[in-house]
């Protein structure tokens, strides 16, 4: 998941926390395995390198690209994991410089996910295409979990925090999990603390993925449509939601918005909190 992961349980019993902890880390490294653009001849690899054919699916590829979908036809095409050309030509690693302008102009030609065809059986795009799970990847995986664990443990409330994007499936009514919001004006503290006893929330933000380059400030969040990162953006973006993946879409939507994340996450009705 390429960030620190943690869960809380509302347990003392040790037997039940290590056996908890054991499902969580087998289902997060069988979806990074089975999803990770950074892994080679995995489910995700075979799509990218099939060349323009079709390649076959399972249904849990399926929902995903399905919700993929609804998060492209939601956002005008902003929100577009067939991004994966651009997010190789921009690296958040420490490296000094940023791709050039025909670079950037070759790539965009293939980001489209309108161009992307799957049905329940197979999918098939352009043989330049190549998509990108990770901005729905890691909250997937926290859903996943909390649903595992709550079906095993359903009386005991458990708080999945994988990067900052955090689940919990079994209400814990009389002393809530209490969550810190980072202040990415000075990292490692908390802004604000949010008090939950079941739901979800998610961060979207550059305040750890970013490069500088010549004194300007370049943010992980790529628009499709520039091929740049988005500009005018909020240093982060939290949103509440009812699970984990529609919380990190929306962070990520406003994150695309630009200057008007906040009008666009008024107009949702959620409860959210912008630093900038």
């Amino acid at each position: 998941m390429a960030s620190p992961c943690e869960l809380l349980m509302a347990t003392d019993n040790a037997d039940i926390a290590q056996a908890m902890l054991d499902i969580a880390h087998k289902e997060a490294i069988r979806i990074e395995q089975k999803y990770s653009r950074f892994l080679s001849h995995n489910p995700l690899w075979q799509i990218n390198n099939a060349q323009g054919a079709a390649t076959p699916i399972d249904t849990e590829t399926l929902q995903l690209l399905t919700f993929a979908q609804q998060c492209y036809q939601l956002s005008d095409g902003d929100f577009d994991i067939s991004a994966g050309p651009l997010m190789r030509l921009w690296r958040f690693d420490g490296q000094s410089s940023i791709p050039d302008d025909t670079t950037i102009t070759q790539a965009k030609a293939n980001v489209n996910f309108a161009k992307v065809y799957f049905d329940q059986a197979n999918i098939q795009m352009p043989a330049a295409m190549n998509l990108d799970f990770g901005g729905i990847g890691k909250e997937y995986a926290v859903d996943k979990v909390v649903h595992l664990l709550a079906a095993q443990w359903p009386d005991i409330s458990v708080l999945v925090n994988f990067g900052g994007d955090i689940h919990c499936l079994v209400e814990k009514s009389h002393s809530p999990w209490q969550v810190g919001i980072e202040n990415p004006n000075a990292l490692d503290n908390a802004a604000a603390v949010l008090s939950i006893n079941q739901g979800a929330l998610a961060t979207s933000g550059d305040t750890r993925r970013f490069i500088e380059v010549n004194g300007k400030r370049y943010g992980h969040i790529i628009s499709p449509a520039t091929g740049y990162p988005v500009v005018n953006a909020p240093r982060s973006v939290t949103v509440l939601g009812p699970n984990c993946v529609t919380a990190g879409m929306l962070a990520t939507m406003a994150m695309l918005q630009g200057a008007n994340a906040e009008l666009f996450l008024e107009q949702q009705s959620v409860k959210f909190t912008v630093f900038r």
